[in-house]
């Protein structure tokens, strides 16, 4: 089975890595880049280089395969989506774009085509595990996600590095969070509602609203549902202050009678100091929460995941703990096991529990670890 991965930063890497340790597997990565190889890992994969933007180009980077992995950054993750479902090609996407995949929806039914998409960490196994619990629960009270990627030092000033594309990142910091208050779809700023939280083996952090609930607004019928962002306490400050300032905004300014966007500015001051370098290490951490009825019992199940640098690899944990995720995915296709045509985020995958053992079962085998705890409430 032929594998084409669109995009080789760390976490398309990973994916090609991991898939090419399976026989059945015949893996290509491309890139406009090419990917500086971590050290102790032999690539046994095909690297071919070509700009993706170009659509001849993604054509024919895709036309061989059996499935197509999309991890190139958001802002081409929707395009390319469409283009790979027009292709006939079953797809698994971690491209996190903007836009509503519900509109390839038709498409891909009519093609007869697999696309899973949101196929992460989160989104991805937290809309799973939400999908897995609901599956168990008759009624569905309340949801939260916390998640966060975290340097292991913490250094000043911002006491952070970008664990995965930068670009997507400061989108965080922008775009409006949707959650669900009572059974309505509410719109609050990111950044905002900051809350401290404690978790065993990392300690205090700062959580905060971001727009990662996505399709689960939709899809899983709960009243009340937040996501929430976690970083090392006094990041938001910061962030706040960069984007009431203007360091964030899109439009252009006349700044010497030359046009200029802020966030390119931003982008090209803030990006070397968050570069996550050699050597350096990251953490991943998680919590879901769900709590509904079951009969006359009111439950909660919880999720808590605490993910760590895999230094014989060289693989930071949140190119793992997203990776590998999409690996599975493909995995899960290619085992004939998930075969639903048309647009599938991962809560479908969860409402099968067959599926759902067989993602946490290969995430064990990887080193990452979800511990669920179900209690009486």
């Amino acid at each position: 089975m032929r594998i084409v991965v669109l995009g080789a930063g760390r976490v398309g890497r990973a994916i090609a890595l991991d898939l090419a340790k399976d026989k059945q597997f015949e893996v290509f990565s491309v890139d406009i880049h090419s990917p500086p190889e971590p050290e102790n890992v032999h690539r046994e994969f095909t690297f071919i280089q070509k700009d993706l933007s170009d659509v001849k180009l993604l054509l024919e980077s895709i036309r061989p395969a059996d499935l197509v992995v999309n991890a190139l950054p958001g802002f081409m993750g929707f395009d390319t989506f469409k283009r790979v479902i027009e292709a006939g090609k079953n797809i698994v996407d971690i491209a996190f774009f903007a836009e509503d995949p519900f509109l390839a929806d038709k498409m891909a039914r009519e093609a007869g085509v697999i696309a899973i998409m949101d196929c992460g960490v989160a989104p991805g196994m937290s809309n799973l595990l939400l999908g897995y619990a609901a599956h168990h629960l008759e009624q569905l009270d309340r949801c939260e996600i916390y998640v966060g990627g975290l340097p292991v030092i913490r250094e000043w000033p911002y006491e952070y590095k970008a664990v995965f594309s930068p670009v997507d990142v400061l989108e965080e910091y922008i775009r409006p969070a949707r959650l669900k208050v009572n059974g309505q779809i509410v719109i609050r700023p990111a950044l905002s509602d900051r809350e401290l939280m404690n978790f065993n083996g990392v300690g205090t952090l700062e959580a905060f609203n971001t727009d990662g609930l996505r399709t689960l607004l939709h899809t899983i019928p709960c009243p009340d549902m937040i996501e929430k962002t976690l970083r090392y306490p006094g990041h938001v400050e910061k962030m706040l202050l960069l984007r009431e300032t203007g360091f964030f905004d899109y439009r252009e300014r006349d700044i010497g009678g030359k046009l200029v966007r802020p966030i390119d500015v931003t982008a090209e001051l803030l990006f070397p100091r968050w570069e996550l370098k050699k050597g350096e290490e990251d953490l991943t951490v998680m919590r879901i929460m769900a709590e509904g009825r079951k009969g006359k019992e009111k439950l909660r199940y919880t999720y808590d995941l605490l993910d760590r640098f895999d230094a014989g690899s060289g693989i930071t944990s949140m190119a793992r703990t997203t990776g590998y995720t999409a690996a599975m995915a493909v995995r899960l296709i290619a085992a004939g096991q998930y075969g639903r045509a048309g647009v599938s985020p991962p809560e479908f995958i969860g409402q099968d529990p067959a599926c759902v053992r067989f993602v946490l079962e290969g995430l064990e085998a990887r080193g990452i670890h979800y511990h669920e705890t179900v209690e009486k409430i």
